[in-house]
């Protein structure tokens, strides 16, 4: 089993920066600002050939209330998890009551902690830290974070001490990460609440308060005997909207989450209705080409003709994602939440199912013959074979003649077609056209002059042979007025006329 290191310190002493660095990624929002991270955030870090487990923390100081009290909650977690937990202290503030307050609380849960002392560069090590040896704790690393130093010897230390078949290196593939599933939507709709509902736990912070989740979490699990990665994403408002940094990093970061997921579960709240930011962002998942499942939230106390309403007006502004499956759901109560995985597996294998160029072709063939390309200037679109061109989303790639010419209502007809036959459920699909270019002409611009004038010489030769056997041709085979053909002339010399000439 790899160790799980936890970082834990009061709000805006560098967990987040020390995070990405152990982690050699940009996972954990960061900014000069206290409390932006308010989730548990896990990631895999590596050292000297031994791997372990880093989880960041929101900011705790035992004064929270209201949503900081929900995120110092999550950091007790995180230290409960922990097998090591690093309490980072600011060298620029000094040794604050909060830091002593943190200290007593690891010391009472009996956690094996390591005290790093963050952001010493500009100040001398031994008198930045001599205030924190009050605490009375065996070990200190100074450490700058933003700029790695003194990061690996702490690492080797704090490694050190478990056994070595404790950090041994797991190689982990994809596939152990099983399908990623990014929950995404509007601010406040409901996402981390189905996060929870589908961990049966709360791992992430449920406030009635738009923009509770700011980061992007990655959390994996088990169901059934399949491995899942959920992410929560955070609130996604129209660009235009996002007034504050932080928000903007959330957007980001979200945007990023559903490129890196399988499966798309987007969260729309039924009783709000459809709102053109649903549409933004419904959007930008058609043009990543993730796979789609679509769930409307707090669905249950609603009226009848209530929801008759928003049926039909789901059935009116989804059109342009009518291959998802739509589901009905109460995130809070777990009514219709099972049945998200079905749907989530469906479109996974779909946009990830195997197509031969055989299948593809035949395929083709039957979608021509029952509703042949339109003409262009008299010419007909000629589709000759199909073949796949990649996944996640599956790409059709069609070969043929003139087929710039197609027609946007042709391509869309062609999409339909193929994912009735190939009965593919909630992913996009691409099509792309090629035209066939004959391989045995080359163009005069890749020859130099030379050899154009060459080639030019050869075709001017060549014309001038086929009109003399043209010629040739045509003079052997002239007809008499009859229709018979008519005798070339003969070579043989006339001889002279026997007769005798008439008398006068």
């Amino acid at each position: 089993m790899r160790p799980v290191i936890a970082l834990v310190g009061r709000p805006n002493v560098g967990k987040s920066t020390l995070f990405n660095r152990l982690t050699q990624s940009r996972d954990a929002l960061v900014a000069n600002l206290p409390g932006l991270t308010r989730d548990r955030q896990y990631g895999d870090g590596k050292h000297d050939k031994k791997s372990f487990i880093a989880i960041d923390t929101g900011g705790i100081t035992g004064r929270e209330e209201g949503i900081d009290a929900e995120m110092a909650a999550q950091s007790l977690l995180a230290i409960e998890e922990a097998d090591v937990c690093l309490l980072l202290v600011d060298a620029q503030d000094g040794l604050t009551p909060d830091d002593t307050r943190i200290v007593d609380y690891l010391r009472k849960n009996n956690k094996n902690s390591f005290l790093v002392v963050n952001k010493i560069d500009g100040l001398d090590p031994d008198q930045a830290m001599a205030d924190f040896y009050k605490l009375g704790m065996a070990d200190l690393f100074p450490i700058t974070a933003t700029q790695g130093r003194g990061v690996r010897v702490m690492l080797t230390q704090v490694l050190a001490a478990f056994a070595d078949d404790e950090v041994a290196l797991e190689a982990e593939s994809d596939a152990d990460t099983g399908i990623k599933i990014a929950i995404a939507g509007r601010p406040n709709v409901g996402k981390s609440t189905l996060v929870n509902r589908m961990l049966g736990e709360d791992r992430v912070v449920v406030f009635d308060q738009p923009g509770t989740t700011r980061d992007s979490v990655y959390i994996p699990f088990e169901r059934h005997g399949e491995r899942y990665t959920l992410i929560d994403t955070a609130g996604i408002r129209k660009r235009g909207r996002t007034n504050e940094t932080v928000e903007k990093f959330s957007v980001v970061k979200a945007l990023q989450a559903i490129q890196d997921a399988n499966v798309v579960v987007f969260v729309a709240d039924a009783r709000t209705g459809i709102v053109e930011q649903d549409l933004h962002l419904l959007g930008y998942i058609v043009e990543t080409g993730r796979a789609l499942v679509i769930a409307l939230n707090k669905w249950d106390g609603m009226e009848h003709d209530a929801k008759e309403q928003i049926k039909s007006e789901i059935r009116r502004r989804f059109m342009f994602v009518d291959f998802a499956k739509i589901h009905f759901i109460s995130a809070l109560h777990g009514t219709g939440v099972g049945d998200l995985y079905k749907s989530i597996h469906k479109a996974y294998d779909s946009a990830r199912m195997q197509l031969t160029t055989n299948r593809l072709t035949k395929m083709l063939e039957d979608v021509v013959t029952d509703h042949a390309p339109p003409t262009v200037n008299g010419r007909r679109i000629k589709l000759r074979y199909a073949h796949a061109g990649g996944q996640n989303p599956p790409i059709i790639v069609i070969h043929g003649k003139q087929t710039d010419k197609v027609p946007d209502h042709y391509s869309r007809y062609l999409e339909k077609s193929f994912r009735k036959a190939l009965r593919m459920e909630g992913t996009p699909i691409r099509i792309e056209l090629r035209s066939d270019d004959n391989p045995f002409v080359k163009s005069e611009e890749n020859l130099n002059q030379k050899q154009v004038a060459r080639k030019r010489r050869l075709v001017r030769n060549k014309k001038t042979e086929s009109d003399k056997a043209r010629h040739v041709d045509t003079a052997s085979t002239r007809k008499t007025a009859y229709g018979k053909p008519r005798k070339p002339p003969s070579q043989k010399a006339r001889k002279p006329d026997s007769r005798k000439p008439a008398k006068r």
